[in-house]
């Protein structure tokens, strides 16, 4: 499945209240979108300005997409071609094997045993990062079926409020659909979304790369970087990595602490003095 947000002129566009439609989205193999390799369509609506596409079964790698949609009843077709996809989708991780690849400079497409080690080396770098928010970075989808939502003034589906669901945890409506009897099937993601966060999608990309640059063997392993060497061969000078904060650094852990699960615990408070020495009367 790929969800698919249409632009139309510089902004996200929900053609379907206007008489329009998204029809088709086609897939090639490389930037130039001339080779086509396939095709599906047209979209289902799963909410405003959201769009689901049943993708057909290609091999695993990257494709330049054009997603093709009409405005408005009447309107030409426009299409969209700022969409690429590494597929498959669905795995269960924030980056994938080939956005490591273009950060270590590997040429596409990959071979098995190559994306084999980069699906290793993203699912340590996510390691790190689940343990250091203490919380999962890719959410769970729960279904409710026949819902009826709050009916309030200015009602917006969207809005997890709307409906008769708790979680502890972060909740979106990912999906609802209409029973056509005044309730609704509804899906939620309950849970952190790391996928749809570019700090953690960056920190997993460029530590994932990094591993794998360094690691003996690995896919675009060059060890150290070495600056110079002498005629002789009796010298050798390595770059220094950057430092926190300068162009081309790593980002830190420390990056994504805003995300960090806080746990709170009551504080210990010392027993209150009796009456007349405490500030409040107790009653009698």
């Amino acid at each position: 499945m790929f969800d698919y947000r249409p632009m139309y002129g510089g902004a996200q566009y929900d053609p379907e209240p206007a008489g329009g439609q998204v029809t088709s989205v086609s897939l090639y193999d490389g930037p130039d979108r001339t080779t086509f390799v396939s095709g599906a369509g047209p979209a289902t609506r799963l909410r405003a300005g959201v769009y689901r596409f049943t993708l057909p079964d290609v091999p695993p790698g990257r494709y330049w997409a054009t997603v093709s949609f009409t405005p408005s009843e009447g309107a030409q077709p426009v299409k969209d071609e700022s969409v690429r996809l590494d597929l498959p989708l669905g795995l269960g991780l924030v980056s994938s094997p080939e956005a490591v690849a273009k950060e270590l400079g590997v040429a596409l497409p990959l071979n098995a045993e190559q994306r084999d080690d980069l699906l290793t080396a993203i699912r340590k770098a996510q390691a790190d990062v689940v343990s250091y928010l203490g919380q999962p970075v890719i959410p769970q989808l729960v279904t409710r079926t026949a819902l009826t939502p709050y009916w309030r003034h200015h009602e917006d589906l969207e809005d997890p409020d709307s409906w008769p669901f708790e979680a502890d945890d972060l909740v979106q409506v990912s999906a609802y659909r209409d029973r056509g009897d005044g309730t609704y099937d509804v899906d939620f993601l309950v849970g952190f979304d790391g996928a749809a966060n570019d700090p953690v999608v960056r920190y997993v990309t460029t530590h994932a790369a990094e591993s794998e640059r360094l690691r003996p063997g690995g896919v675009g392993s060059q060890g150290r970087r070495v600056s110079s060497v002498s005629a002789e061969g009796q010298s050798i000078s390595y770059e220094s990595a950057p430092t926190t904060g300068q162009a081309g650094a790593l980002p830190e852990l420390s990056s994504l602490s805003r995300w960090k699960r806080r746990l709170f615990q009551p504080l210990n408070r010392p027993a209150r003095p009796p009456w007349p020495y405490s500030s409040t009367r107790g009653r009698r």
